[in-house]
């Protein structure tokens, strides 16, 4: 079957197309005929062999760790009503870059009807990080969120979840098509980060207090702005470090400012709680109460492409593959 390999760690160009194995069911698994493949920012950091938080995968790898499809043979012990539905399925680190991809059958997330395939996969897991979010940073409503990078594909759905929980938001981002995307979600205010007094621009829009809640996932000068700015005795979460630097924080400096900083490890305790979020947020959208924001597709032979469009920062939204 046709997938895409990591040959070796570096840039895009080491995915490369070719043929692999057909995967086989073991028992308490499916095989899914997958019809899009989900890339998240971390995924182009473990293929350029610079993420410090998971494991490299043995050489050569098929990268991809959620997709969207139909459930084609089940294996034993799994009810064969599964086969045909339309789901979404976590098949791991790896091997959803595919045609077809082995998951648990405890690992498929049924699609709501009236929710395309490409939504839900837009939602699996950046929902699901972002309602883990809110509900960790204690969102009140009147209160002033900023939320970084919020034309990405946690960003769009942070300034909604923040709009929808009362609050205030300021979504920033970088370049026009962004701020404008940021605006059309309902943010308040939307400043461009790209322009060094812009955390000043945030302090301004919050009248001069700054933000009560702060959520930092681009971390490095960034995220270090983002803190100076946050209001005495608002909390600071972090939830990533696209510049490729987390944001550094004194304790110390926290502490007598009053800030509460929920870091990264928060995410480490999300996933007993990920199927829930995410049947949660499909649901929502299923419903038109959110709307997952998909810039860009590309297909299975242009891998390459969509993991460069990621880390360019030019890509809007959701990044997927379709297959």
């Amino acid at each position: 079957m046709r997938a895409i390999q990591a040959t070796r760690f570096g840039g895009p160009e080491v995915l490369v197309p070719g043929e692999v194995p057909e995967p086989v069911a073991a028992p308490g698994q499916v095989v899914v005929e997958v019809s899009v493949a989900g890339i998240t920012f971390v995924e182009t950091q473990i293929r350029r062999g610079v993420d410090q938080w998971h494991d490299r995968p043995a050489l050569p790898y098929v990268p991809g760790g959620t997709v969207a499809g139909h459930v084609g043979p089940v294996g034993e012990d799994v009810d064969p009503s599964w086969s045909g539905r339309r789901v979404i399925a976590d098949v791991g680190e790896t091997g959803g870059f595919a045609e077809r991809a082995v998951a648990a059958v405890e690992d498929l997330i049924p699609v709501p009807d009236g929710l395309g395939l490409p939504e839900a996969t837009a939602l699996h897991t950046d929902g699901s990080t972002a309602l883990g979010l809110v509900e960790g940073a204690r969102i009140l409503p009147g209160e002033w969120v900023l939320v970084e990078a919020a034309g990405g594909g946690v960003g769009t759905l942070l300034v909604q979840l923040a709009r929808a929980a009362g609050a205030r938001v300021v979504g920033a981002a970088r370049g026009a098509r962004k701020l404008d995307l940021v605006r059309e979600l309902g943010a308040d205010a939307a400043v461009d980060y790209s322009d060094p007094d812009w955390a000043a621009r945030v302090r301004q829009v919050t009248g001069g207090a700054g933000p009560d809640v702060v959520f930092d996932g681009v971390g490095g000068t960034i995220g270090r702005a983002a803190f100076e700015v946050t209001a005495a005795g608002g909390r600071f979460s972090v939830h990533g470090a696209s510049s490729g630097q987390m944001t550094e924080i004194d304790p110390a400096l926290a502490h007598r400012r009053g800030v509460e900083v929920i870091g990264i490890e928060q995410l480490f305790g999300f996933g007993p709680k990920m199927r829930g979020w995410a049947e949660q947020v499909m649901s929502e959208a299923a419903a038109g109460r959110i709307r997952p924001i998909i810039g860009q597709t590309f297909p299975l032979e242009r891998a390459a492409d969509a993991h460069a469009a990621i880390e360019s920062r030019s890509a809007l939204g959701k990044t997927l593959l379709l297959i």
